[in-house]
């Protein structure tokens, strides 16, 4: 079975639901509606990889413009591979697209960024030649 790795359709979105579940992001298809239209007004991309029409992965990239590099920084915000396609190459297909992506756009460096509770995916990601950098911080705005 082929698989076929391409951008995120706003189509695809009902399929989305269940892999953002996995991560721990509960969200109603309404939400992520908008969600998907606000991002891709911003010029964000994501990928999804699909076997058969059904859609089995998704990543999400960002190009950052910063001052203090000479040039931008990718970032991969999301990545998730239905529990039941694990260990099938599937992760590594959309980060090796999502790479192909984001040095083509003149990037000099790829950030992860991965929830600290998820070990099994450090591994992968240092599996594939990424080193743990730096801390990131984070502060959830109250109401």
């Amino acid at each position: 079975m082929e698989l076929n790795i391409r951008d995120l359709q706003q189509a695809d979105l009902a399929q989305v639901i269940p892999l953002l579940e996995e991560l721990g992001y509960p969200v109603s298809e309404e939400a992520l509606d908008e969600r998907f239209k606000f991002f891709s007004s911003k010029g964000e991309s994501a990928l999804i990889a699909a076997r058969n029409e059904r859609i089995i992965g998704l990543l999400t990239l960002h190009v950052t413009h910063v001052l203090h590099r000479p040039g931008s920084v990718g970032r991969v915000t999301t990545l998730v591979v239905a529990r039941d396609a694990h260990g099938h190459g599937i992760g590594r297909a959309l980060m090796d697209e999502a790479e192909r992506r984001l040095w083509r756009e003149g990037c000099v460096l790829i950030e992860v960024t991965s929830n600290m509770k998820r070990p099994d995916a450090h591994a992968f990601y240092e599996k594939l030649g990424y080193e743990r950098t730096s801390f990131r911080f984070a502060k959830t705005r109250t109401q």
